[in-house]
């Protein structure tokens, strides 16, 4: 029973995102209030609130979760933290993708790129995770040059990331847009390493 219970949560969640989804793309974020999105997905405000503390959560999931502090914390002794983000984003681009969940993927980004105030929460929580960043730096290389390269390497991670979804939300196919994924992470984490002059003749 308690299988069955997960998996029609599950359902209901998934119903109500793929539903505030669509009515977001239709009417744009601010058009939608939580009572429509509700009402369409059949299920009361209560239920709502049970699933996403807001219409923002429901945008966001998954938005400012990739965990740069983890990365570096837990990589392997002869690892260097930018050899370890550079694997983390090349095994991503290298991943699979699988088209259903990438048209909600970009269903999504393509909501956050229309709005103002999702993009500036989306901003905020990736902030977040630059502090978080330069605390696990700062352990090993000090507070000013961990601050300093964690914005760096935060600038370059959100730069990547808003190119691979511009791609997605433009009708790239999931693969080629991984692939051009793959090329700018080894010349983004290149260029981080090495500098600017390394860019030359690329």
């Amino acid at each position: 029973m308690t299988g069955l219970r997960e998996r029609k949560k599950e359902q209901t969640r998934r119903r109500i995102a793929a539903v505030a989804l669509r009515l977001f793309a239709e009417r744009g974020f601010d058009g939608v209030s939580v009572n429509e999105i509700a009402a369409a997905a059949e299920v009361s405000k209560a239920t709502f609130f049970a699933y996403f503390p807001g219409k923002e959560s429901l945008v966001l999931q998954g938005v400012g979760e990739e965990d740069m502090a983890g990365i570096v914390a837990r990589r392997s002794p002869e690892q260097s933290p930018l050899q370890a983000l550079r694997a983390h984003y090349r095994a991503f681009a290298a991943g699979p993708m699988a088209e259903e969940d990438w048209g909600e993927v970009t269903a999504r980004m393509r909501v956050v790129f229309d709005s103002p105030a999702l993009s500036g929460a989306a901003n905020a929580l990736l902030y977040r995770q630059r502090q978080a960043l330069a605390r696990v730096l700062a352990e090993e290389y000090g507070q000013a040059a961990a601050v300093l390269a964690a914005a760096q390497i935060a600038a370059t991670v959100l730069t990547l990331q808003e190119s691979f979804f511009h791609l997605l939300v433009g009708g790239t196919p999931p693969r080629e847009a991984a692939q051009a994924m793959a090329r700018d992470t080894e010349l983004a984490f290149d260029l981080l390493e090495h500098g600017i002059t390394h860019a030359k003749g690329k």
